[in-house]
């Protein structure tokens, strides 16, 4: 079985894939999504839908790990994650984004029980805004 930091570092390798069925796979049945406003979503089958929206909307959304920090059963991940907002399947430079993020997880039997994460999404929200 993998350690919390792997099973985390193997969730972020899944999601910088863009692997519908591997994200979904690593996510406990009852998982918790926490986003950067504090919005929460919870259920495997529910994220499975999130995750195929937001990749839809941010085709090359990718998360670039710098530091991980574990104790127990919690992870802590600092890096960046960017992508750029699709217009019409097409991704405008314009449109491009990259901003620092923090991301906590908690991780019960291998898989993502809980995903947390903390950061300034302000510049995607302009850009959303057109």
């Amino acid at each position: 079985m993998l350690t919390p930091a792997e099973s985390a570092l193997a969730f972020i390798e899944a999601i910088n894939r863009h692997e519908i069925e591997s994200i979904t796979t690593l996510m406990t049945a009852d998982h918790v999504f926490v986003d950067s406003l504090g919005v929460t979503m919870s259920g495997r089958e529910k994220m499975r839908e999130a995750w195929i929206s937001y990749l839809y909307m941010i085709p090359d959304y990718t998360l670039a790990v710098a530091e991980v920090f574990s104790a127990g059963d919690r992870v802590a991940l600092t890096g960046k994650a960017s992508g750029t907002v699709a217009v019409k399947r097409e991704l405008p430079p314009q449109n491009h984004w990259e901003i620092p993020v923090a991301i906590e997880a908690e991780v019960r039997d291998g898989l993502i029980a809980r995903w947390q994460v903390f950061a300034d999404n302000e510049p995607v929200r302009q850009i959303l805004k057109g």
